[in-house]
């Protein structure tokens, strides 16, 4: 841990990232490209100029900020003049070329494409295209030419307090708009040359025909492709919620713990080359190669690039017998990936990723020495367990934030799988080749989806063990961050028990508990009044303290499984409580609140300015309501018809009375302070 706090380039990265963070919030820079690479081209020359070391520190510190929001501002579409908002019209004729080919949801085949041009004008930007699904037309492929024209849609929000925001995610992949096609309203005009992603594409669908003809099952099929290629499409949910649920989630994504692997056999596999002269840069050259030929293969995703990039910096340092060489590949990589791909910084996938590898070279080595095995074959499953608590130690407080859940059994699912997942990457790689050269014996490939298969019922038995599965753990921002500093101090205690290092970790702990106290008065004081948003049927919250009261109309299964209560729920570490019936009148505090249902029937004696709920399109004359009782609000929940809901906004409007949709703007939130 010292040892990399004091390493510089560490600070570097530091500044690098506090610039990307703060641009992306916060558009410090809005004065232009010119400025901004005059800013960078003056602070460099600075740094030639200087000769106080000190000083020469601190310019190099604003410059790798500077970098930081320079890296944010030039790959953002929207600042350049070619982006194709600035020239989109009414039925403009747009030009698409098909970038990615994405998850299908029920309904819908996804991609992501790059617009091209606008009428005719050269243009850039990214959109996300929904194909209704049409088992009459072939899918579209990677670098596929559409022309269209339709009106681009803005993509919704979350519309309830604390689920996941599909806009804001978007957001951080350069996509800020989607069409809804059907496959009529498409024009296919074939392919205007071959990007490295698109031919990458046409190999992995070769590949997959190929497999395809050797009576693989479906989730066999499924898991070779995400091990080999990096292709997950195919994976069933509930395959992917046992492997979530088993710890094991990071088999399925090929991460740095399939290239680290890759790169393992790789290396015995060329030693023999570093008795020639110069063998070790030829040794490295090769598998640094065949590596980023892996990455191709597996589509170029953003882990696959993540991984290769890091290995390829510890193979090369390794080669030149670097100092630090752990650090510098770490550092080095992170600093490389931001610079090209800013928007990586806000990727779980990379966070998790670059913190289990932190975990791994600062608390590994050290929990490696407490134990000495006599015996090899121990000693190497004592490195596995090490690696495996090492790595979770990076990543839990991260995890917990994210996923609200910990599966107390990975270390079983690692023990189990990751001794044999070489074998199994080598097996895999082994039969594509021999399938796409037409060798490959049937009795080879139903072994090998044997194998396959039993992983995956493994892995199905392991989530199956709910007891072991620690669900709901709620875990705010401020609790993520005071728990690393727990996990920190802690571990440097347990490995050196020194009084300075206890005063540290004892410190940790009071500001836990300080987090623990602040939010729990912040939860047990608030009081909201929440119409929650439901399409089809009616929820009313009224939370007080620790627990949310919730009156609905649904079903008792319905309303217990349902994901937007579950994340409130979660996100306001609360308990609640469900009434399968909705009171004609609230009483909030001070506040009344009157629901109107589709028999449009309503008592108004003793009603002064109430809140007014509508739900279920009520046949009422809205002018005369506020004129009778001028309502503070008029709120109009998710089952209402459309048409009813624009006709009641434009009377609201009429009457100067606050409106509010929770279709459009969201969950309805009162707090009461």
């Amino acid at each position: 841990m010292k040892r990399l706090l004091n390493y510089l380039p560490f600070h570097f990265v530091g500044l690098l990232i506090l610039g990307i963070y703060l641009q992306f919030y916060h558009q410090i820079w809005q004065f232009g490209f010119l400025k901004l690479f005059a800013s960078i081209l003056v602070t460099s020359l600075f740094l030639l100029i200087l000769k106080n070391k000190k000083i020469v520190t601190v310019v190099s510190f604003i410059l790798f900020f500077f970098i930081g929001v320079s890296a944010i501002y030039f790959t953002n579409d929207v600042n350049y003049n070619s982006y194709y908002q600035h020239s989109l019209k009414d039925n403009s004729s747009v030009v698409l070329k098909v970038d990615k080919v994405l998850k299908s949801s029920t309904y819908y085949d996804k991609y992501e494409v790059e617009v091209t041009q606008v009428d005719g004008i050269k243009s850039n930007g990214k959109v996300l295209l929904n194909v209704i699904k049409d088992s009459l037309n072939t899918a579209l492929k990677v670098d596929e030419l559409l022309v269209v024209k339709s009106s681009f849609q803005e993509i919704n929000s979350s519309l309830n307090p604390h689920q996941f925001n599909y806009k804001n995610y978007l957001e951080r992949q350069g996509i800020h708009q989607q069409l809804f096609l059907e496959n009529k309203q498409l024009k296919r005009i074939g392919f205007q040359g071959f990007s490295l992603l698109g031919i990458s594409a046409k190999f992995r669908n070769i590949i997959e025909e190929s497999l395809q003809k050797y009576n693989f099952k479906t989730d066999e099929l499924a898991v070779i492709n995400a091990l080999i290629l990096g292709q997950r499409q195919d994976i069933s949910k509930e395959l992917i919620s046992d492997y979530q649920k088993a710890g094991a989630i990071h088999i399925l994504a090929v991460s740095g713990l399939h290239v680290g692997i890759i790169l393992l056999i790789l290396s015995w596999i060329f030693k023999p080359l570093e008795r020639l002269k110069n063998g070790k840069i030829i040794k490295t050259i090769l598998v640094v190669l065949f590596l980023w030929m892996f990455a191709f293969v597996a589509g170029l995703s953003a882990s696959v690039v993540r991984a290769v990039t890091m290995f390829t910096f510890l193979s090369v340092s390794l080669t030149f017998k670097r100092k630090n060489v752990i650090e510098f590949s770490l550092i080095s990589s992170m600093f490389l990936l931001l610079v090209v791909k800013p928007m990586f910084l806000f990727d779980v996938g990379f966070q998790l990723s670059y913190l289990a590898v932190f975990g791994i070279i600062w608390v590994q080595p050290k929990l490696y020495k407490m134990y000495k095995p006599r015996f090899k074959i121990v000693d190497k499953f004592w490195q596995l367990i090490t690696v495996s608590f090492a790595a979770q130690m990076g990543i839990l407080p991260l995890s917990l934030f994210y996923f609200h859940q910990f599966p107390s059994l990975f270390l079983l699912s690692n023990l189990v799988i990751i001794p044999f997942l070489g074998a199994i990457l080598i097996g895999g790689i082994v039969i594509i080749s021999l399938s796409l050269l037409g060798f490959l014996p049937q009795i080879l490939a139903t072994i090998y989806g044997f194998v396959i298969s039993l992983m995956n019922n493994f892995v199905g038995w392991i989530s199956m063990q709910e007891q072991f599965l620690w669900k709901e753990i709620s875990m705010s921002f401020l609790w993520m961050i005071t728990f690393y500093f727990l996990v920190i101090f802690g571990t440097r205690f347990l490995i050196d028990t020194s009084a300075k290092k206890l005063i540290y970790f004892l410190i940790s702990i009071v500001l836990i508990q300080s987090v623990f106290v602040f939010e729990n008065h912040q939860k047990k004081t608030k009081k909201e009044f929440i119409v929650f948003h439901k399409s089809r049927n009616s929820v009313i919250g009224i939370r007080v303290g620790e627990q949310l009261l919730i009156h609905h109309d649904l079903d008792t299964l319905a309303i217990e499984k349902s994901n937007f209560i579950t994340s409130y729920s979660i996100g306001e570490n609360i308990n609640k409580v469900f009434k399968n019936t909705i009171p004609a009148v609230f009483q909030f505090k001070k506040e009344q609140i009157l629901i109107i249902d589709s028999l449009g029937v309503y008592q108004l004696k003793g009603l002064i300015n109430p809140i007014v709920v509508l739900q279920y399109s009520p046949k009422i004359n809205l002018e005369r309501l506020i004129k009778t009782i001028s309502p503070k609000q008029i709120i109009a929940d998710g089952n209402n018809y459309k048409t009813y809901v624009n006709n009641w906004k434009a009377i609201c409007e009429k009457q100067k009375t606050p409106f509010y949709y929770t279709g459009k703007n969201g969950a309805f939130v009162y707090e009461k302070k």
